[in-house]
Parts: structure tokens; C-alpha cells; sequence
């Protein structure tokens, strides 16, 4: 454990919103106070983190920023020396792409870096289009599970498919998946051939924007349906 007679900084998890809108529109008024008090961030895309931060508070300078990129490429062995601002005495803070920090999202080899350091973590109030979507299937909220991605081979895929549909039925377990945007069609059709016609299906996309859509059907009923779901970010629910 380290030990400073220092007082050590916090590790503020900062929500984003989940499309081009409006911070504000979605985010608490706290955001926009630790916005303004941090200068030191751990991010998973550089770009687009500044420009969240210039939304959030305009006034704030650019290149007082201290960023360090947190993603699928980064090594692990660097992850600890992200952290040692907070043991300094300096807060930090940790931006996902879209959402909360930690779910689904690299944030959280960090995270259990600052517990290993005692350093105090402070989760912020935010969008996370996993619980909105659950929030809004009218499936199973009491007892869920969220798989990530499914795998892209197709035989593997159907098989996740199914698998997830029998523990669903077994344990009246809603079942929550994502799939990379550009294959989001590709997936519902396979979803509405694979699932038996009574399976619950929920598609929650573009959530909080105006473009929003969310639906729960049976998977009959889906294949009477269409709807455009390419380049969407997306939840998929499923409940048997």
C-alpha cells in the first residue's frame, strides 16, 4: 500500500454523454465543477475528450490539459504511472468515449489500480446506455447480465445466441449484448432467425438523442417489422 503523509488526490469517473448533444442536457451541474477543478485526465480518445471539455466549461486552457490515452493499444505496465498525480495530491480524471468510465470500457484496469493505491474513487452521476435500455425494455431488471460483443464468426455467434436464449429461459435472466454499429442489421437478422417467436426482443438505440428508438417485441412480431439500425449505436435485450 502506499503511504505519504501528502494527502492524496481523488479519481473522479466523469460520464459523457452518449451522442452529439448537449453535455448539459444529460449531465449534472458536478460535472461541469470537477471539469473545471482538473487539469489531469485519463482518457480513451484524446480528440474527442478535449472537445468534451470545451463544451462542458469553454473557458477552460487547453494546454494547461495533462492527458494520458487509456485504450484497447496501451500497455499495461503504464497504467500505474497514470496515477501518480493523485499521489501528488492531484485530482484526476477518467473519460470514456461515450457513457460512464468502467463499464464496458478500459477505465476500469485504472480503477483497480487506484483501490490497489488507496486512492479515493469518486464515480459521477451519467448516461449509461446499458441501464437506460434496461430501464426502458420492460424485460427483467431484477436479474440481468450484460455479454458484450457476441463473436463475429458466424457459427460461433449462433451458438452465443442460443446459449444466451437457454439461460435467459432457465433463469428468467435478461440477457444485454452490443455489437459494433455497421454490423448492428447483420445481427438483428440473425437474432429474429435464431430466437424461438415468443423470446423477447429489445433494440434500444440512439438513446438520449432525438433520433431515439427503443422497442420490445416477441421475435414474431419482429419479423413483421423493419427498422434501420446501421451505423446506430445499439443495446440488444433478450428475454425468454
Amino acid at each position: 500500500m502506499e503511504s505519504s503523509d501528502k494527502p492524496k488526490g481523488k479519481l473522479y469517473l466523469i460520464p459523457t454523454t452518449l451522442g452529439d448533444n448537449e453535455p448539459l442536457e444529460v449531465l449534472p451541474i458536478s460535472i461541469k465543477r470537477v471539469i473545471e477543478a482538473v487539469d489531469h485526465y485519463i482518457v480513451e480518445n484524446e480528440k474527442s475528450a478535449r472537445h468534451f471539455i470545451k463544451k462542458i466549461y469553454p473557458r477552460k486552457s487547453q494546454p494547461s490539459l495533462k492527458i494520458e490515452v487509456l485504450n484497447k493499444y496501451t500497455e499495461p505496465e503504464t497504467l500505474p504511472s497514470f496515477l501518480q498525480p493523485c499521489l501528488e495530491g492531484m485530482d484526476v480524471g477518467v473519460i470514456s468515449e461515450a457513457g460512464c468510465p468502467g463499464i464496458a470500457d478500459p477505465g476500469a484496469d485504472v480503477v483497480r489500480i487506484a483501490h490497489q493505491k488507496n486512492i479515493q474513487v469518486v464515480p459521477l452521476v451519467g448516461p449509461s446506455s446499458i441501464v437506460l435500455a434496461l430501464m426502458a425494455s420492460g424485460l427483467n431488471g431484477q436479474n440481468f447480465a450484460f455479454n458484450g460483443y457476441l463473436p463475429i464468426d458466424a457459427a460461433l455467434r449462433k451458438k452465443a445466441i442460443k446459449s444466451l436464449e437457454r439461460k435467459s429461459m432457465d433463469s428468467r435472466q435478461s440477457q444485454l449484448f452490443i455489437e459494433t454499429p455497421y454490423r448492428n442489421d447483420k445481427l438483428f437478422k440473425e437474432l429474429i432467425k435464431t430466437l424461438a417467436k415468443s423470446t423477447k426482443l429489445c433494440i434500444a438505440c440512439d438513446i438520449t438523442l432525438g433520433t431515439e428508438f427503443i422497442l420490445t417485441q416477441s421475435i414474431s412480431e419482429w419479423q413483421n417489422s423493419s427498422v434501420d439500425l446501421n451505423k446506430r449505436p445499439a443495446i440488444f435485450i433478450i428475454q425468454g
